[in-house]
């Protein structure tokens, strides 16, 4: 069952939506005689999961309410009373968020009636979408549910029937999700702080007797500890280096012996037997196998070839990828054993259950592979509105936070890749075929480096291997990109206000169109061009035909680092940096939050960038430029630690006030609440920003 946190976008919520009937419309008197629900799932009502049930109201119910709903006092005679019903309701719920229109009052008679009972209330986490519905249309004068039916064009039936009436409710909140989204409200906690600023609507129902029309955002939701090691640890410090591998015609016999004398429990398969090839080139053979293949064909199956028995294609994944993804993976396909592959699908390893059974033993691991299983958009956006809570949880555990950066690059990247699939499934299914040439997804920008935070949108691009501008092979990839960029939008991560999104023809292209836009790049100074590099040399291939992908990242770097004057274009940007402090020495705020993008992150990521192309620094991080330049001593070693620990410290702060923002419904950014920081955090702050202050000089000194 998903978690009911504020993170989770509206169209992923797993909800259920509820009506009551009543004996009147006092909540503090009324009894319930009727309950009906029905379940909410992905952005669909779910007509086949509902409850109903009649409720005993142990006391006359007034002819005027029978007139209502037709409920008779016969009626209820053999019915359940409250406490029964409720019950059994609960079960249905588990947990669920619950919708309802003017659910307000259900929840307000629902409390009374536990009192009576000597039930236990704790009141559900609601949203109402007779408010929902004031939020979207202002102008929509008559409140009642048959005018926001026919606003939306949602057919109302059962009317004054809890069924029925919780089923309308449930049609009317999945019609106005695309409404919300287009205003901005996309999260359960955006909806819920939307809801409880109309102080009119609220004042109304307060004095009517309801319940607020929505629960207040938790500031953070609870959450079992994690496993720092799963998200400190990469697959390719935990895998085995050297596979065991064997050529697709040596017998079963010969291959089962290797396994039993290098002690391991799968080998490789592959038609010359030897490492360094592309993953796809392998398939795998393990303990499992043999014994099924000995159990079904006793011992004549020792004689078949390797490569006849091979599981194909070897189930992947890249080195790089941290061990919580690897748990969720085998967990996932139910296997015991995952290829490993480097940067350009080239195999580097195996790595098996027993290689990471002290993770499985220790502590819950909440990220999972959850994104490369989604089947849709909103599962996708489930997966991804986990992962501020995780981001929190790492950063209370103290666990580096470069490497939490580098976990929501991993996610944003897995996101990106899965909506590729799923666009790609799309263009089939509307008859446009598969890819006419082969291409490569790439990320940009933060994702690229593996240093994205929670404010992250999309930066993308595709490279084709071959293709005219609006030729056919570049409009099929137009249509991929806009699919791409919408299911990303829908799923939580927005739409680049830059407009550096593959859909977008500047961001697509073929190898040879690419090319020819760095070295245009390259070698002018207009502003636009600087700052397409400031995204695009930190482009990571997440998708497709990752050689493509490469190929361009190398041309980029070699062209850059050619072209003398375009580094100190580039460090020019950082000549006059604004200042985080104000003329008396505080914190420059804006309704008290400081830019930390501003005054600390563009500086520190410009100038690793900058002076990594200056001197060929072939990497793609911030960190890894920077420590690249103390292996070649280039610069000062305490100048360089200074940057790296500020650059800590800032993405910390960053990370742990966007996870508190995200729950709370508050639009996520690079801003930093001053007041929410200890002392010793602001302290630490200060000096961090001041050592900042050394970069445009740095910079110049380095070039």
């Amino acid at each position: 069952m998903q978690a009911v946190v504020g993170a989770v976008p509206l169209i992923a919520l797993d909800a259920v939506a509820l009506d009551t009937e009543t004996t009147g419309l006092d909540p503090r008197k009324a009894r319930i005689v009727q309950l009906g629900a029905v379940a909410i799932a992905d952005g669909a009502m779910c007509p086949d999961r509902t409850f109903e049930t009649l409720v005993d109201p142990a006391v006359p119910i007034p002819p005027e309410a029978m007139r209502i709903h037709g409920i008779t006092n016969a009626m209820v005679r053999q019915a359940p009373g409250f406490a029964t019903a409720w019950r059994r309701f609960e079960k249905f719920r588990a947990g669920r968020l619950l919708v309802g229109y003017a659910v307000g009052f259900d929840t307000a008679v629902a409390k009374q009636e536990a009192q009576r009972a000597g039930l236990e209330w704790k009141r559900p986490r609601t949203l109402c979408v007779r408010t929902l519905s004031h939020l979207v249309n202002p102008e929509l004068r008559d409140p009642s549910l048959e005018a926001i039916a026919a606003w939306l064009g949602v057919e109302v039936t059962g009317r004054h029937q809890a069924l029925g009436d919780a089923i309308s409710a449930a049609k009317i909140f999945t019609a106005l999700l695309p409404r919300l989204h287009a205003a901005g409200i996309r999260t359960l906690a955006e909806a819920e702080r939307a809801l409880l600023r109309l102080a009119e609507e609220r004042e109304r129902q307060h004095r009517a007797g309801w319940d607020e029309p929505a629960s207040s955002p938790e500031t953070l939701p609870s959450f079992a500890a994690v496993d720092p090691f799963a998200y400190r640890h990469h697959v390719g410090d935990l895998m085995s280096r050297q596979p065991v591998l064997v050529r697709e015609e040596t017998p079963l016999r010969t291959a089962m012996a290797l396994m039993v004398e290098r002690k391991t429990g799968s080998i490789l398969v592959s038609k010359s037997g030897e490492p360094g090839g592309l993953i796809e080139d392998y398939g795998i053979i393990t303990e499992r196998d043999v014994l099924q293949l000995v159990a079904a064909q006793g011992e004549t199956s020792f004689e078949q070839r390797s490569g006849a028995l091979a599981s194909r294609p070897l189930v992947s994944i890249r080195a790089q990828a941290f061990a919580y993804r690897a748990i969720g993976r085998m967990e996932r396909l139910g296997i015991r054993h995952l290829g490993v592959r480097d940067e350009k699908g080239v195999l580097a390893g195996v790595i098996s259950a027993r290689d990471l059974l002290r993770l499985r033993a220790s502590v819950a691991i909440q990220l999972d592979d959850t994104i490369d299983a989604a089947a849709s958009t909103a599962e996708m956006a489930v997966a991804w509105a986990s992962l501020p809570t995780v981001a929190n949880a790492l950063v209370v555990e103290e666990v580096d936070p470069r490497i939490i950066a580098e976990i929501v690059s991993e996610e944003l990247r897995a996101m990106t890749r899965r909506a590729a699939i799923l666009a790609e499934q799309e263009m089939r299914d509307a008859g446009l075929g598969g890819p006419p040439s082969p291409y490569a997804l790439l990320v940009l920008g933060s994702a690229g480096r593996g240093e994205s935070l929670l404010a992250a949108d999309q930066d993308n691009a595709i490279v084709y291997e071959s293709g005219e501008p609006d030729g056919p092979e570049d409009c099929w990839f137009a249509g991929l990109g806009e699919r791409i960029a919408a299911m990303l939008d829908t799923a939580g991560i927005s739409y680049c206000d830059g407009g550096v999104m593959a859909k977008n023809a500047e961001w697509r292209g073929s190898l040879a169109l690419w090319k020819e836009r760095v070295g245009q790049w390259v070698t002018r100074s207009r502003p636009q061009d600087l700052l397409n590099v400031d995204i695009f040399f930190d482009l990571s291939p997440v998708h497709g035909d990752r050689r493509l992908g490469e190929a361009l990242f190398e041309e980029a770097y070699r062209r850059g680092h050619a072209e003398a004057p375009f580094p100190l274009l580039l460090g020019e940007q950082l000549a006059n940096l604004a200042s985080p402090f104000t003329l008396f020495g505080r914190f420059r705020t804006e309704e008290g939050r400081l830019d930390l993008k501003r005054f600390a992150l563009f500086p520190i990521v410009s100038a690793a960038r900058t002076l990594s192309i200056r001197h060929d620094i072939r990497a793609r991080s911030t960190r890894a430029r920077l420590e690249g330049l103390l292996e070649r001593e280039i610069g000062s070693e305490v100048s360089l630690h200074r940057v790296r620990s500020a650059h800590n410290l800032v993405l910390s702060l960053t990370l742990a006030q966007q996870s508190r923002d995200r729950h709370q419904g508050i639009p996520v950014s690079n801003k930093v609440e001053i007041a929410a920081l200890s002392r010793p955090q602001q302290a630490a702050l200060r000096i961090a920003l001041r050592d900042l202050q050394i970069i445009p000089e740095l910079v110049r000194d380095l070039m």
